[in-house]
């Protein structure tokens, strides 16, 4: 038959409590640390996100002054100077002072000569084409320990003629 001897059972439960309180913590600590380093993330993507759409704005910004007019707004920028966009009350237009953007993102653009070779296409070398150019948004911002930047090239061309 068992017997049951009640004194060698002593401060059982307290180990008990003590191991399962311990396992409890361990686990609580665990998913608050997952938890921190997800709202961490979270924080930083949510400033690559801006950082996309306005690197989108600013390549859109340059398709709309090419549609108001190639001659008085692309033409004449200069392939070696910095330029930033600016939203005048009913349009946009290019500076070369820095425009920070809710005094987090600065944005520039760069304008590029576009050449093409024998059969038409773009290439490195070859024939200067005065009716495209690449154009290269860049912004610019502060996360984490260090500066982050973010780039974003397309090329336009003067469909219009104008």
């Amino acid at each position: 038959m068992w017997s049951y001897n009640k004194k060698n059972n002593r401060g059982m439960a307290l180990i008990e409590i003590v191991i399962g309180a311990s396992i409890i913590s361990v686990g609580i600590l665990a998913i608050s640390t997952a938890y921190n380093t997800y709202v961490q993330h979270a924080f930083a993507n949510e400033k690559n996100i801006q950082a996309a759409y306005i690197l989108e704005e600013g390549l859109e910004a340059v398709t709309l002054l090419r549609d108001k007019g190639w001659n008085a707004n692309i033409k004449l920028l200069s392939t070696t100077t910095t330029y930033y966009l600016t939203l005048v009350p009913t349009y946009w237009a290019t500076t070369t002072t820095p425009q920070y953007i809710d005094g987090t993102f600065l944005r520039n653009i760069a304008i590029t000569d576009v050449k093409r070779d024998l059969n038409d296409r773009i290439a490195t070398a070859g024939t200067y084409d005065p009716n495209t150019k690449l154009v290269t948004a860049t912004v610019s911002y502060f996360q984490g320990h260090g500066t982050t930047t973010r780039s974003l090239s397309t090329y336009i061309a003067n469909i219009y003629n104008n």
